[in-house]
């Protein structure tokens, strides 16, 4: 019996094995196969379990599983102290109260661990929270992720993310007004000539303007083009930060002087100097 308990024990071993491989080879997906398949491995291991322990219960000649409860035992006898029931009158204390007699156990020893954890616990909190520190409390932790916040804002403004038609305001710094020539240079000029002049595109120094002036309304055309008229909408190619950076070059382009400047075409734009530019 014991022999053949083996011989089961092996088969199901290489079968567990067998198994493993098909599953590393095939990379089956969650279909019903699949599952039916991992199913079946979980039982042979079970199974396999269990005829590890008869046949090491077996040999053993210990068929009411003290091997195995013993472990357990052993932990339980550890944690609580407890005395046996058998030599429970070696621990009975003399007097009684109505008949109850009492025993004198011992202090578990996992209450003791809570015990003197709690203790250990309270002096390593009262140094961290009032004597070395706070503790990151939940104050400090909100004011910590609030300048993280606004730092990753501030990055996020630098970057143009928060620029939009409605937001564009008038950069007069020369390194954003140079930054929008630039740009005016390389995708601008076939239309409206390199000083604004205008050609294919409407003249972008007079007081005339087609869709209006200002920066807002210069934004706006860049951002979303003017399809009837041939031009594209430049957001895909432009991120927020460049497209302002035209925009403000353009309106530096107001009043000067074209070689060829085209005839004025849409209305006159009429705005305050205060707020031509933002």
């Amino acid at each position: 019996m014991k022999q053949l308990n083996k011989i089961i024990f092996s088969f199901l071993l290489i079968s567990i094995i067998n198994y493993s491989n098909i599953f590393a080879e095939t990379g089956a997906g969650y279909d019903l196969n699949h599952v039916m398949k991992i199913s079946l491995l979980i039982t042979l291991i079970f199974i396999a379990i269990l005829m590890w322990f008869a046949i090491v219960y077996s040999e053993k000649n210990d068929f009411n599983g003290e091997l195995l409860k013993s472990p357990f035992k052993k932990m339980l006898s550890w944690l609580t102290r407890s005395v046996p029931i058998e030599k429970e009158e070696d621990i009975m204390f003399h007097h009684d109260f109505d008949g109850i007699k009492e025993l004198d156990n011992r202090i578990p020893p996992w209450f003791s661990f809570l015990f003197y954890g709690s203790i250990a616990f309270a002096i390593i909190y009262m140094i961290v929270f009032h004597v070395v520190g706070d503790g990151n409390v939940q104050q400090n932790e909100y004011a910590a992720e609030m300048q993280q916040a606004s730092f990753e804002r501030e990055m996020l403004i630098r970057s143009g993310a928060f620029i939009n038609e409605e937001t564009v305001t008038f950069a007069n710094d020369a390194a954003t007004v140079s930054e929008g020539k630039e740009i005016f240079a390389k995708n601008c000029v076939a239309c409206h000539a390199n000083d604004g002049g205008g050609g294919v595109g409407p003249n972008l120094t007079d007081d005339y303007w087609i869709h209006g002036g200002g920066i807002k309304n210069i934004f706006k055309t860049i951002k979303y083009g003017v399809p009837s008229k041939g031009m594209i909408s430049w957001q895909s190619q432009l991120d927020p930060s460049k497209m302002r950076a035209v925009a403000s070059y353009v309106i530096t382009l107001h009043g000067t002087k074209p070689a060829a400047p085209k005839e004025p075409q849409g209305t006159i734009w009429k705005e305050e100097e205060t707020n031509s530019k933002q």
